[in-house]
């Protein structure tokens, strides 16, 4: 049974309109209390801590609460089930929380903020095999019909981006040789240091937090497990995206150094201009002219839809600029739910070349009006009189 997400805000104990100073001082004295190193064997601890991390990691960054702001936990889900999912990762997609936790305090830069850092930093580096080299993100701008926006789409992109080596798989080190544990850590990537009363840990000078050297490099990549390679990617797009909407596709950034975690790939999409119908949030507009006959009489007339075509029934005197709305035929919500509308503006078109015969028609035919077929015409009149005096 999957657990409901909090809000983000509420983990943090802040507001929606929190500054990023508030953000930070509210992770801070939660992250300190409920630290696994100050709460050892403590899993529900050591849950909200990371929960912190993951919480921080998106209000902290002004895209990702965009973001977070517009979509919810769905902006950082994969796909609403098809693949993909919007900027920022979901369960398991974010950077570790004991990263996140060093950005804030500092690491070893002296001060209140490199004492808690290090003095924390013995449980942080555990069971991490070079973390701080995992791979870089990247971004892809795609741009998509409005078709495709709505109803959602495959795509498959291809991009050149570091890879993990073939020759080595990853490891850096050459065929037939070994990674050797660092003589100074002990493969452990961190070193115990003391600093007066303080017993603290520090990232390993020899192997710079790796855990390991290399006797044999591997000749194809060089020793850092990875090399250029062009890749292709499969994307999917959920239906209801929008021009801005970010998709991450977890791992398909760049490979990490000497194996370690890839960086992840997000897709910013971009929606190209339709020729028919324009968009605003939800609901689709199309305007559509018809004829001065037609506003009078009345008729039924054919519209385009993004499903196929439709009837609208325009009553006898249909004034140009009237909407007609058609019910569930706009942009889906990507958060589940409602379905937006389809707007069909009219447009009645006045005949701009006539002939002869036609003007007279037309002139006998403004004659025979009188104000009850001109009521509003009249009116308008009649307040312009009585404004003159």
């Amino acid at each position: 049974m999957t657990t409901k997400k909090r809000d983000y805000y509420e983990v943090l104990g802040v507001s929606k309109d929190a500054s990023e100073d508030d953000l930070k001082k509210a992770y801070r004295k939660l992250a300190v209390k409920y630290h696994p190193d100050k709460n050892p064997g403590d899993k529900a601890a050591e849950e909200k801590f990371k929960e912190l991390g993951e919480a921080y990691e998106i209000l902290n960054n002004p895209d990702k609460r965009a973001a977070y702001d517009r979509y919810g936990h769905s902006a950082f889900q994969q796909g609403g089930g098809g693949g993909g999912g919007f900027a920022g990762g979901g369960a398991g997609g974010f950077h570790d929380p004991f990263d996140i936790f060093r950005e804030v305090f500092g690491g070893g830069g002296g001060g209140d903020g490199g004492v808690f850092g290090d003095i924390f930093g013995s449980f942080a580096g555990e069971g991490r095999s070079g973390g701080r080299n995992h791979g870089a993100d990247l971004r892809y701008d795609m741009e998509i019909t409005l078709e495709e926006a709505v109803k959602g789409c495959q795509k498959e992109i291809s991009i050149t981006k570091n890879a993990a080596c073939e020759t080595c798989n990853g490891t850096g080190a050459a065929p037939g040789s070994k990674r050797v544990n660092c003589r100074t850590c002990g493969g452990q990537g961190r070193v115990q240091v003391s600093r007066g009363f303080f017993s603290m840990v520090q990232t390993c000078p020899s192997c710079e937090g790796v855990g390991f050297t290399l006797d044999h490099p591997c000749k194809t990549c060089g020793g850092e497990g990875r090399n250029p390679k062009a890749s292709r990617i499969h994307i999917s797009i959920p239906a209801g995206v929008d021009t801005g909407s970010r998709l991450r596709v977890a791992g398909q950034g760049e490979a990490g150094l000497h194996g370690a975690q890839p960086g992840d790939l997000y897709v910013v999409l971009h929606i190209r201009e339709h020729s028919i119908f324009q968009r605003q949030e939800l609901d689709l507009f199309c305007e559509v002219p018809i004829s001065f006959p037609k506003a009078v009489l009345g008729a039924d007339i054919e519209v385009p839809t993004l499903e196929g075509k439709a009837v609208v029934k325009i009553p006898p005197g249909t004034p140009s600029g009237k909407i007609f709305r058609l019910r569930g035929k706009g942009v889906p919500d990507l958060r589940g739910g409602r379905t937006g509308d389809l707007n069909i503006r009219v447009s009645v078109e006045v005949p701009t070349k006539l002939n002869s015969t036609q003007k007279q028609k037309l002139e006998d035919f403004a004659a025979s009006l009188n104000e009850s077929n001109r009521p509003e015409e009249a009116s308008f009149f009649e307040k312009a009189k009585r404004f003159f005096g």
